[in-house]
């Protein structure tokens, strides 16, 4: 499986997101050469695990024992009948698909299951050519590096941040695959939460 990043939208101080910057980094993909592919979507709901789905694939994750699984859509049944677990949140990522040489990029919105309350900006880069996180990670800094500045120059309040978890506490290889990206989304609903939770207090 090819590699990917999965970055958010990080708001300056006092400034929260708003449709307005996620137009404008549409844009951008599309002013350095994105071809736009289609659309694209997930559903992460957030439990105290965290579960990410993938169209017929579930990933159970337990960030305290750094525990990853792949499962059935049963596991949601499950969850439900132990009543060990209450759904908290269930966050809904939605956007377009674009092709960049070697890149695909996945440009869209976070926002709660049942409601248009946008409540994050989200970004996967994929670099197709390889699957090993080591050796591909030059290339994918040198990538977000070219993009962040292509960013900079329309002056949004505002940056993508990547904040790789240690996949080996995980118990996952350098080889790349989908409970990698489980992984990710979960660390970045985990921050998008946290953030959430912040912004609530100071109000």
């Amino acid at each position: 499986m090819p590699l990917k990043w999965v970055l958010h939208w990080q708001p300056n101080a006092g400034t929260t997101v708003n449709t307005q910057i996620l137009n404008e980094v549409t844009q951008c993909v599309e002013s350095i050469n994105g071809v736009k592919e289609g659309r694209w979507k997930a559903t992460v709901t957030y439990y105290k695990p965290i579960l990410r789905e993938q169209p017929n694939k579930y990933y159970f994750i337990i960030r305290g024992q750094r525990i990853v699984l792949e499962a059935d859509s049963s596991i949601q049944t499950i969850m439900e009948k132990l009543q060990s677990y209450k759904s908290r949140v269930a966050l809904y990522f939605e956007g377009f698909q674009y092709q960049l040489g070697d890149f695909q990029l996945r440009v869209g919105k976070v926002t709660p299951t049942h409601s248009d309350n946008l409540r994050g900006i989200i970004m996967e880069v994929e670099y197709l050519p390889l699957s090993s996180i080591d050796k591909s990670r030059q290339v994918m800094e040198e990538f977000v590096d070219i993009w962040q500045e292509a960013i900079s120059k329309r002056s949004l309040p505002g940056h993508f941040m990547h904040m790789e978890p240690n996949f080996v506490e995980y118990g996952l290889s350098d080889h790349y695959s989908s409970q990698h990206t489980a992984v990710q989304y979960a660390t970045v609903m985990a921050q998008l939460i946290a953030t959430q939770s912040v912004q609530a207090a100071r109000n």
